[in-house]
């Protein structure tokens, strides 16, 4: 049986402990949690997986007492796991792939050459689109250490794990970012700006400028200066 959190597990939990934590959005949302809650709350069909495939949707049936499906193709077909391996040589660090990666498997910078975190990667493939250059490559995975208790011939019970957790961790780490952010922008609007001083400043040498003006034109005063 796959792991379901030994802590008083919700149905959410127990739907989202037979996805495969690909988080690849085939199956229409772009988390596996999200898609567990869509089916939990009826809002989607148990036969949305294609990493998933049959394994999933039997044991979605049966942990909801429902009838068991084919995999809906509209989906997706299901295909042996595959990883994700740049070609270096060819990667120009555009780094439009890091922020598509949904687990942070992928090391690098702008303008640097980028890599694969070969055990953290989940085949997704959510990568392959945003490069420029197609120096992305999908290759097969040979998973053979299954164990007797585990369900899917591609994904060993360490990597589902661990795929979850890099998901939340990224979760984590995009949610500080944007609470950095904001409390920056909130910062500087909050801090006095430098904009009304520098437009004082520029009034007071325009009016300077009219003033010294509009003496030339009267001309000489009647005290003899201008």
């Amino acid at each position: 049986m796959a792991n379901v959190p030994a802590d008083k597990p919700t149905l959410v939990d127990q739907v989202d402990a037979w996805l495969p934590q690909t988080q690849c959005s085939k199956c229409g949302y772009p988390r596996c949690r999200l898609y567990a809650e869509a089916i939990v709350h009826g809002e989607s069909d148990i036969n949305q997986c294609p990493p998933g495939g049959d394994v999933t949707i039997t044991a979605l049936a049966t942990l909801l007492d429902v009838p068991a499906k084919p995999l809906n193709r509209e989906y997706g077909e299901y295909k042996p796991r595959v990883r994700a391996v740049i070609d270096e040589a060819r990667c120009i660090g555009c780094a439009l792939c890091l922020p598509a990666c949904p687990v942070d498997a992928i090391l690098g910078t702008a303008k640097r050459m980028h890599t694969v975190i070969a055990n953290a990667c989940t085949g997704c493939e959510l990568c392959v689109a945003p490069c420029p250059v197609d120096c992305i490559e999908l290759v097969a995975v040979e998973y053979t250490g299954r164990g007797d208790d585990w369900p899917w011939p591609d994904y060993s019970r360490e990597q589902v794990d661990r795929a979850r957790s890099r998901t939340y961790a990224r979760l984590r780490r995009l949610q500080q970012q944007n609470a950095y952010s904001s409390g920056r922008h909130r910062a500087r609007r909050n801090q006095p700006s430098s904009v009304p001083t520098k437009a004082k400043i520029r009034d007071e040498i325009q009016a300077a400028v009219q003033r010294v003006r509009t003496r030339k034109l009267r001309g000489p005063s009647s005290t003899g200066r201008e």
